[in-house]
């Protein structure tokens, strides 16, 4: 592609996620281009989310769960990383809008208050910064005290994103971000992405073939083998992937005959 694309923000090296005696990756290979937008796709089950998760490690969190290979973030090691600093540089928006049930400023504000700044004219500055960001300012800005709750679903996870920019990672981890979305909101949802990938690196999972295609500069296609394991079959430019497979596998799926 482009000469933007002039490194690698991570290396997935022989990745294995194991829930109990279930695997649900094998030897997952993969390197992830900064400042683009890398689309996730693959049928249900076959251990999209899991991949997303390990990236900030939020795989730990679940009991059972083993994790062997490496991944490096700008060439160190994720497991050396210190915990809160990982998760404070990669961020997580989930499927559903998930806002506090607090005011739209307190949400923003949230994670800076979390990590200990207290000076309110600096949390005013990071709350405008991030809403801007989120391309959420214009319309929340003359009542920053109303309720999160209270917000269209496209305004709660615009929202949601803003939060997660509030602490400045360099990452965003986004698992299905507008399935829960109207049209519009996804469009805008979209649209926001091509913004933030100025200054993010940002991982997708979707199950919409059309959103990928739009949204995504590379696209990672997994699927299960017949122990139900997740594996990566292919990965490339996005218009590569969906005009040119390398898999027949892949072609089959982005065409529709299964998954």
């Amino acid at each position: 592609m482009t000469d933007r694309y002039n490194h690698y923000k991570f290396e997935v090296e022989s990745l294995e996620v194991n829930y109990g005696d279930f695997r649900a990756l094998k030897d997952i290979n993969l390197q992830i281009k900064a400042n683009a937008i890398t689309s996730i796709i693959g049928p249900s089950g076959c251990g999209k989310s899991t991949f997303l998760r390990a990236f900030n490690r939020m795989n730990d969190l679940i009991p059972n769960v083993t994790t062997n290979g490496k991944i490096s973030k700008d060439e160190n090691d994720i497991c050396k990383m210190n915990i809160v600093n990982l998760r404070k540089s990669v961020g997580m928006i989930f499927q559903r809008p998930n806002p506090f049930p607090k005011s739209i400023f307190d949400n923003v504000a949230f994670g800076p208050r979390a990590h200990g700044l207290k000076s309110m004219t600096e949390l005013e500055g990071i709350v405008e910064r991030s809403l801007r960001q989120s391309v959420l300012w214009d319309e929340v800005k003359d009542d920053l005290t109303k309720s999160a709750l209270a917000l269209s679903g496209g305004q709660q996870q615009r929202l949601c994103i803003a939060r997660a920019l509030a602490v400045e990672p360099d990452v965003l981890l986004m698992d299905e971000p507008a399935s829960a979305l109207d049209p519009i909101s996804t469009l805008r949802i979209e649209e926001l992405l091509q913004e933030l990938k100025k200054d993010f690196t940002i991982l997708i999972v979707t199950h919409n073939m059309q959103q990928a295609a739009r949204s995504s500069d590379f696209t990672a296609f997994f699927n299960m083998d017949k122990d139900r394991a997740g594996y990566l079959v292919e990965c490339g430019e996005t218009s590569k992937v969906f005009t040119y497979p390398e898999k027949k596998l892949t072609e089959d799926y982005i065409s529709g005959r299964f998954g």
